[in-house]
């Protein structure tokens, strides 16, 4: 049954950065996979997320959308199934101002190292358990419950930092022309179309990486 992916309105953050065009995905496990119909081969020159060398397979998400929550196991599963010399990350994209704040907790969660045991349990809380998540200080109170120190969490949040990691992922997405989520992107080469179903998603991001692995 195909799925309704998020399709928001970027918000003009930091003197007017826009976000450009296109998110989507699609995959399918056994059949072949054609450009423009299953994934799209991003504009040279191709950038990445890390330079860690390996292929990587990023998710652009937001603790916000409903859809990432739903994907949030499946992007789990993928991230466990990967091969040898592929890695998985997470990319949040703050597409509105009641995004931004999400996007903050995440890059926090991530330098506290506690991303890991939080991730899902945020979707969970928030989708799942129905709590009033939404604000930082929100978003604070949730991970204090998940023993992170709620101060550390709030200077980190709203740190120049924080605020610059923002900027330079508002770059990559616009670069990777990705315009909702969740969306799949690997190696920075290609998007993976968001037109059919989880399990077409997961497949054709598994094939476009063993490709690449297959090319180094």
């Amino acid at each position: 049954m195909l799925k309704r992916f998020a399709r928001l309105h970027v918000l003009a953050l930091f003197g007017g950065l826009l976000l450009a065009s296109a998110c989507t995905a699609q995959s399918s496990d056994s059949a072949p996979y054609t450009e423009g119909t299953d994934y799209v081969t991003l504009p040279a020159p191709h950038q990445r997320y890390s330079n860690s060398g390996k292929v990587e397979v990023v998710e652009v998400f937001s603790y916000a959308c409903i859809h990432c929550a739903q994907f949030a196991p499946d992007a789990e599963k993928l991230r466990k199934e990967l091969p040898p010399g592929a890695e998985f990350k997470l990319m949040p994209a703050p597409f509105n101002a009641e995004w931004v704040p999400f996007a903050r907790a995440y890059y926090a969660a991530r330098e506290l190292g506690v991303v890991d045991r939080t991730h899902l349990q945020l979707f969970v809380a928030k989708f799942g358990e129905h709590y009033p998540i939404n604000s930082m200080d929100e978003l604070a109170d949730f991970y204090a419950r998940e023993g992170v120190n709620r101060a550390d969490f709030m200077r980190i949040a709203t740190s120049e930092a924080t605020t610059a990691k923002m900027k330079r992922d508002l770059d990559l997405i616009r670069t990777w022309q990705v315009d909702g989520t969740p969306t799949l992107v690997v190696d920075g080469k290609y998007r993976v179309l968001t037109v059919g179903s989880h399990d077409k998603m997961l497949a054709v991001a598994m094939w476009l990486t063993k490709r690449e692995l297959a090319g180094k």
